[in-house]
């Protein structure tokens, strides 16, 4: 195992930020981007390893990962239409750890050839599919590290619930990571929850004023949950504050239920509210909360995406107080949502405590049960986002 395989799989979602000039769907993205300030940058912002376009369809060259190479000692993917051992030669010259192979571009004897080669080269391989006849073919090639790509290469058209089946379809043992379509924490937590250890990120950096703090901002935790919503103005007034995770209760004993799970921005992850069980809805997430006889739920629940939980709820008893309830919390390990009082007005303090992967809110927010009041959904998104 290299540099660039061991760093990706460090515990928690990590990205592969990517250095590109151009695109050939979109176009220049940023003409005058320097690899020997960016790199350093996207290093000091978290990013587990650094992608470089070597490629002239992107305004890329070796001498931009050479400049990449030079300004950081993050380890380095070379991308690229690679097909001999003369581009993997060259891209370990230049500077790289690693090197992309396009399954849509090689045979199963050539990229097994070109394994073995980047192997005895000390370079790591990121083995990329497009759909599942290439992931079954990456998966038996054995490949360590496997791509994920949600656009299509021939239609340049994005298609992230067809990645998202197959992230989730990697064995767990291979380092996974998901590529393309990301310009979001929650499409970014989305990926995470399927399964990936890692996202790949270009064309958004690239747009951003400040690459750099575009990756701070996706890696960011907690991700932050409006709960309770029942009206498709409070959730548009949600996402527009910036809330990943909209919340609909479908339990009809509450008094914030909704109808129905209401249409949410791609930007966003819709999240059904169940007790005792989940029932059908068109939400990316179900949290179902356990019964307690008496009250409209019981304390606690699971989230959890197409049947797999993926996180715990930490909440407090149905109109109950606990003092102890943030301590708790911080005890517990895992990808942990702190639910249960929270507001504006603590939020913050809560997230120093606790240091959860999500905040969850919801009374505290309304006006009246099951509708929001806007200006205190800004201020909480605000504050837990600082």
């Amino acid at each position: 195992m290299g540099r660039f395989e061991a760093a990706l799989r460090r515990p928690g979602l990590g990205a592969i930020a990517e250095i590109k000039r151009r695109s050939p769907s979109a176009g220049d993205l940023r003409p005058d981007a320097d690899p020997a300030r960016i790199a350093p940058a996207y290093a000091a912002a978290g990013a587990a390893a650094i992608s470089v376009l070597v490629d002239e369809r992107f305004a890329g060259s070796w001498d931009d990962l050479r400049a990449a190479r030079a300004a950081t000692d993050a380890p380095l993917l070379a991308k690229g239409f690679f097909s001999t051992p003369d581009d993997l030669r060259t891209a370990k010259r230049a500077g790289a750890d690693a090197v992309l192979l396009l399954l849509r571009d090689l045979d199963d004897a050539t990229t097994t050839a070109l394994m073995d080669e980047a192997s005895r080269l000390g370079l790591d391989t990121l083995v990329e599919a497009h759909d599942r006849p290439e992931l079954e073919r990456a998966i038996a090639l054995r490949a360590p590290v496997v791509g994920v790509n949600a656009r299509d290469l021939a239609t340049f058209a994005i298609d992230r619930a067809a990645q998202l089946e197959l992230v989730a379809a990697i064995p767990s043992n291979r380092v996974v990571i998901a590529e393309s379509g990301i310009a979001s924490r929650a499409q970014g937590a989305a990926a995470e929850l399927a399964g990936a250890d890692a996202i790949l990120v270009g064309s958004t950096l690239m747009r951003a004023p400040d690459p750099a703090a575009k990756l701070a901002e996706l890696l960011s935790r907690p991700l932050v949950k409006v709960c309770g919503l029942t009206l498709e103005e409070d959730v548009a007034a949600a996402a527009e504050s910036g809330a990943d995770l909209l919340g609909f209760v479908l339990a009809p004993e509450s008094p914030r239920a909704a109808e129905a799970v209401l249409p949410v921005p791609d930007t966003t992850l819709a999240v059904a509210v169940w007790v005792g069980t989940a029932g059908d809805s068109s939400a990316d997430l179900d949290q179902v909360h356990t019964v307690e006889r008496g009250k409209i739920r019981g304390r606690d629940a699971t989230l959890y995406r197409a049947g797999e939980a993926v996180a715990r709820v930490v909440d407090l008893p149905w109109g109950e107080d606990d003092p102890s309830h943030w301590e708790r919390a911080a005890r517990e390990t895992g990808r942990i949502v702190l639910a249960g009082g929270l507001g504006p007005e603590n939020v913050a303090a809560a997230i120093a405590e606790v240091q959860p992967w999500a905040v969850d809110a919801s009374s505290s927010l309304e006006r009246a049960p099951g509708i929001k009041d806007h200006d205190r959904v800004r201020a909480y998104v605000e504050a837990a986002r600082t």
